[in-house]
C-alpha cells in the first residue's frame, strides 16, 4: 500500500475519493492529522498532510515519529514524499521537479529515531542510500512519459526552519554538494528506513534559494505562493499517473 505525505496544498487532490479519515494513536503521540484512506485513479492510496490540513505545524515541530509509525501500523509499505524545495544549483528553475538521490542533514533537536534505547533497543541502520532506488526509477519513468521538466538526481539539504536560510548558509550547502534545500526530509527519511519502508521523494522547485537568481535580494511570500499554485497542478498529474499506471 502506498502513502503520500504532502503539504497542505495537496489536501484537496482532484480525483481523490476520500473513503474515510482515521485517527491513529501511536507510542509517540498522534500524527499531524487524521490519516486519509482514499482512492486515486481507481487505486487505494493513503494520504497524510505533514503540516496539518491548515498548515499549522512548522517543520521543526512535526511529529515525524508518529507520522511514520502510524503509516507502518496501518500496513503502508511505500511512502512517496512531496516536498517543495529551493534551488541551489543554477541549472534548476522554478517549476522544475527534482527526484533526489541523496541528502545532507543540517537539522537539530528533532526526535530522529525509534531505537533510542528507551522505547526500543538501540539499532544503527544503514543509511548509505536514503531514497529507495526502485521507487526512484518508477518516478523517473513516469516523469519521462510526462511533459514536465525534471532532474533525475539531486542532493537535498535538510535545514532546520522554520525560517528560510541565509545566503551564506546556501553557499555552505553548495560547497557541501547540495543542489536543493528544504526542511522536511529529515528525520522523515531515516524513520522510514528504520521500519523498512520504501521511501522516495518528488521535490517541486518553488523558489531560488537565498542569494540565488530571483532570490538574490530576498525571497517573497508572494513568489512562493505563486509558484506553489503552478506546481500543485502538475504534482497531482504525476501522482495520479504513478498510482494508475503502476498499480499501488
Amino acid at each position: 500500500m502506498l502513502a503520500i505525505i504532502g503539504g497542505s496544498g495537496l489536501c484537496n487532490i482532484d480525483g481523490l475519493k476520500v473513503i474515510r479519515r482515521e485517527i491513529v494513536r501511536t507510542p509517540f503521540g498522534q500524527p499531524s492529522e487524521p490519516i486519509i484512506f482514499g482512492e486515486l485513479a481507481g487505486k487505494e492510496v493513503i494520504f497524510l498532510a505533514r503540516h496539518g490540513s491548515n498548515h499549522t505545524i512548522p517543520p521543526h515541530l512535526i511529529n515525524y515519529q508518529a507520522n511514520i509509525w502510524a503509516l507502518n501500523d496501518i500496513g503502508v509499505k511505500s511512502i512517496l514524499s512531496i516536498a517543495s524545495v529551493g534551488s541551489i544549483s543554477n541549472d534548476l528553475k522554478v517549476g522544475d521537479f527534482v527526484i533526489p538521490h541523496q541528502l545532507i542533514d543540517y537539522t537539530h533537536s528533532r526526535l530522529s529515531t525509534f531505537f533510542d534505547g528507551k522505547h526500543y533497543p538501540v539499532k544503527h541502520i544503514d543509511f548509505t542510500h536514503p531514497y529507495d532506488q526502485g521507487m526512484r526509477e518508477l518516478i523517473i519513468k513516469t516523469m519521462d512519459e510526462l511533459d514536465f521538466d525534471f532532474v533525475n538526481s539531486g542532493v537535498y539539504a535538510a535545514s532546520q526552519g522554520p525560517r528560510l536560510e541565509s545566503a551564506a548558509e546556501i553557499d555552505r550547502f553548495e560547497k557541501d554538494g547540495a543542489t536543493i534545500v528544504g526542511m522536511t526530509a529529515m528525520p522523515e527519511a531515516c524513520l522510514a528506513k528504520e521500519l523498512d519502508l520504501s521511501y522516495s521523494a518528488i521535490c517541486p522547485v518553488a523558489n531560488h534559494a537565498a542569494g540565488r537568481g530571483e532570490s538574490s535580494e530576498g525571497i517573497s511570500s508572494a513568489m512562493l505562493n505563486h509558484s506553489s499554485k503552478i506546481t500543485i497542478k502538475n504534482t497531482i498529474t504525476i501522482l495520479a499517473k504513478i498510482v494508475k499506471t503502476y498499480g499501488y
